[in-house]
């Protein structure tokens, strides 16, 4: 930064956010130790004096601080290009009509819930209701840091096993979800689109939103041909924003599966090519005939359900976090 050229450099941007990104993580180290040593003291202290009060209070901020530590090991897992940013998060139903989209229903449920807990906040891009229950499918912006750095760890096929509430029989049904996660990238990415490549459909708005969004055709739809990848956005009351927004997304898609086609040339290189297919689920949440969720890539599991489905997925994330830095 001392150079003379420094401002004249188009990276130097680049290096102020790295340089307050690095004073980030100093300043959350040393205050770390920080309270670790007053702690330790005041905890010699209390044994000396046989403060059980003090003692308590010790316990109390320690249990804070193992919290605070957990979260900046997590960070520091987080090191890869565009883990800070924001993510979009898209569910689709798999087959099976209603039973799958009740599911992908419940998984929005969920994420929303997590994003809740979290303090993230979420704008619902696109959500299209199923017929008779749950959802065809949703795209989420979920705004905060490090938002797709966690998030990138539920991509993937998601199954479920429950007696169905839809079967008059009462019989078991297995339905799938597929999530799948992108950054928001910002403009300094560049991901090329040709124009001759789209198509792009204008449609009405569904749902609730007013009488002008439901007589004007301000939703839109873009296809990308080459690639079969559809994006859609429905959620602004004018079409070029909606347009802006689904370009958006369809950017970030590109992207992911750019880097997930170069993830599968490693794999070919090193024999591990594995097919990509909804038997390869990520996850399974069984319901019946007992209670568990298990990540299959981890082995992470829980007999809590209703907690997971209620948001509580950071030991899942944080076992897959963990594994793939033993990889590296």
């Amino acid at each position: 930064m001392l150079a003379p050229d420094f401002w004249e450099n188009q990276e130097s941007k680049d290096i102020l956010k790295e340089r307050a990104d690095l004073i980030e993580k100093q300043d959350e180290i040393k205050s770390l130790s920080d309270e670790y040593e007053e702690l330790e003291l005041l905890l010699d202290l209390c044994i000396e004096e046989e403060d059980i009060d003090s003692i308590e209070e010790v316990c109390e901020r320690l249990s804070a601080l193992d919290k605070r530590l957990r979260s900046a090991e997590l960070a520091r897992l987080m090191s890869k290009e565009h883990d800070k940013n924001n993510a979009i998060l898209t569910i689709h139903p798999g087959a099976g009509g209603t039973e799958s989209q009740d599911w992908a229903d419940m998984l929005l449920r969920m994420y929303l819930r997590w994003c809740e807990r979290h303090g993230y906040k979420v704008d619902i891009l696109d959500l299209m209701p199923g017929e008779e229950a749950g959802i065809k499918n949703a795209t989420l912006l979920v705004k905060g840091p490090y938002a797709y750095g966690y998030l990138k760890a539920e991509a993937g096929i998601h199954r479920l096993v429950r007696i169905s509430p839809f079967d008059a029989s009462s019989r078991r049904h297995t339905s799938f979800a597929s999530v799948f996660v992108a950054p928001e990238l910002d403009d300094t990415i560049e991901i090329e689109i040709n124009e001759k490549d789209l198509r792009i459909d204008t449609y009405r708005a569904s749902g609730a939103g007013g009488q002008h969004v439901n007589k004007t055709s301000s939703a839109v739809r873009i296809t990308h041909i080459p690639t079969g990848i559809v994006v859609q956005c429905q959620n602004e009351r004018s079409q070029h924003k909606n347009k802006a927004i689904a370009m958006k997304i369809l950017r970030a898609r590109l992207y992911e599966r750019e880097k997930a086609k170069q993830e599968e040339e490693k794999k070919k290189l090193h024999g591990q090519k594995k097919e990509i297919a909804w038997g390869n689920q990520i996850r399974s949440y069984v319901l019946h005939p007992y209670q568990m969720v298990k990540d299959h890539r981890t082995g992470e599991e829980t007999g809590n359900v209703s907690a997971v489905l209620d948001g509580d997925l950071d030991q899942f994330i944080q076992s897959w976090l963990m594994k793939m830095a033993s990889k590296e």
